[in-house]
């Protein structure tokens, strides 16, 4: 019998080439201020929540119809959709988790049928970005919560899911998976990994598991 596996995937420069925050920030004049606070987190230099609050804050007054906007301007990754669609094929499961933002990549999970999805959600209100987010904030602790919780719901032993992510605050997802990949990724990152992607595809990924 075919060993279930879960595969779950950071979205922001992983899943998808771009950094929604940073699409958003272009559009509300701020994107040096949150690119620089970015770069930071991603490397381990600042928390991940709260360096999400603080870039976040610097949207205050962003209309709603910028979300259509970033939308259009998204790539996803080489070798995404196909990589979906195998494990699909082959009864396998995938789950993304980004400390990015429901409000932008919800088409994305529609789409492509994404069998589970965690991310931050912007507040609006009267149309326009209040610079909060909704809820508990997914950060490093919160994506390794999701695997747990997503494993558990499709049936899937934690030794048998696959973590994929670029940054910092994947860390901890990638700890506790089967096989962690590094995708491009940050040198932290890329140390702790089992393997590591190193061109701007996610098509190995499928040889590196063993699909």
């Amino acid at each position: 019998m075919t060993v279930k596996r879960l595969v779950q995937l950071d979205v922001d420069s992983t899943f998808i080439q771009q950094e929604a925050i940073e699409l958003l920030a272009a559009k509300a004049g701020v994107l040096e201020e949150v690119a620089r606070i970015t770069a930071a987190a991603m490397r381990g230099e600042l928390d991940f929540a709260q360096s999400l609050v603080a870039r976040v804050a610097l949207l205050q007054g962003l209309s709603e119809d910028s979300f259509v906007q970033v939308q259009q301007e998204i790539t996803v990754t080489d070798g995404a959709a196909d990589l979906v669609t195998l494990l699909h094929q082959k009864g396998h499961y995938v789950s993304l988790v980004s400390g990015g933002f429901t409000n932008i990549l919800q088409p994305i999970v529609d789409a492509m049928k994404i069998d589970f999805y965690r991310a931050n959600t912007l507040e609006v209100v009267e149309g326009k970005l209040t610079g909060k987010v909704l809820g508990a904030i997914v950060d490093r602790p919160a994506k390794a919560d999701a695997l747990r919780e997503f494993a558990a719901a499709c049936g899937v032993d934690l030794s048998n899911t696959v973590a994929i992510g670029d940054g910092a605050n994947d860390l901890d997802m990638m700890d506790i998976a089967g096989i962690s990949i590094a995708f491009n990724a940050k040198p932290i990152v890329e140390a702790a990994a089992d393997y590591a992607i190193t061109e701007p595809s996610l098509r190995t990924v499928a040889a590196l598991i063993n699909l």
